[in-house]
């Protein structure tokens, strides 16, 4: 054998040897920004239990509502910033993985989703807000799903990051729901989330007709081709 073609096959050998191991690396569970995300799902159950108990009016509950409550807000707030973390992290280190990519945005609308259902059981959520935001987030999962596999990229709106800080800043001022040094976190808390409400409804046409203007682009397109 000659030697351009060892070098040839070598040059092949390593080019399959990188795709292994970038196929292996996007498997790949153990790092810290899935373990994290894993963390996340974990405090989950904690923020449901405080806020399930203070639904009880027994008096040894009721005695540790406040407590309850606060245990819950702090649990949330830490859970949103291994979501900041985890992210970052992931960026830094550009670290891509299928297990991240699908747990993420799971983690996320879990965490939400059931605080928001809770805390509308401690009627300190309207339900239509609640419903709105819930359904809210299932929509824009499902168009995302459609732009993916259609294969069309839409840019998301500063909108829908105003929603997500608002709702964030939102749901541990209810969940404590106190008044520390006379600031209300049940009045700011719900200002909040009704700012929360109307960019999440605002976000989700502007993303609809984005996406609907994407679609009528392409099909366009398709029909000079012919």
């Amino acid at each position: 054998m000659s030697d351009n073609n060892k070098n040839n096959d070598n040059k092949k050998s390593a080019t399959n040897t990188m795709t292994d191991r970038e196929l292996l690396s996007e498997w790949e569970i153990d790092n810290l920004p899935n373990r994290l995300t894993i963390f996340r799902v974990a405090l989950i159950p904690v923020i449901c239990l405080t806020l399930y108990l203070c639904l009880f009016e027994e008096n040894i509950f009721k005695a540790t509502q406040k407590t309850l409550g606060y245990i819950a807000a702090w649990t949330f707030v830490a859970a949103s910033f291994t979501d900041f973390l985890d992210g970052y992290i992931a960026r830094k280190r550009n670290i891509v993985t299928v297990f991240g990519s699908f747990l993420d945005p799971i983690a996320d609308k879990f965490l939400v989703v059931s605080s928001l259902i809770l805390l509308q059981s401690l009627n300190r959520v309207n339900v239509l807000v609640v419903i709105v935001l819930v359904i809210r987030e299932m929509y824009m999962t499902a168009l995302r799903l459609l732009a993916m596999e259609k294969g069309l990229k839409v840019s998301v709106n500063q909108l829908g990051k105003w929603k997500t800080t608002f709702q964030m800043m939102a749901i541990p001022m209810l969940m404590a729901w106190d008044k520390p040094f006379g600031f209300s976190f049940p009045l700011v808390g719900t200002i909040l989330i009704y700012l929360s409400f109307f960019f999440s409804v605002l976000s989700a046409l502007v993303y609809t007709f984005g996406l609907g203007k994407r679609i009528t682009e392409v099909r366009q397109a398709k029909k000079a081709k012919i």
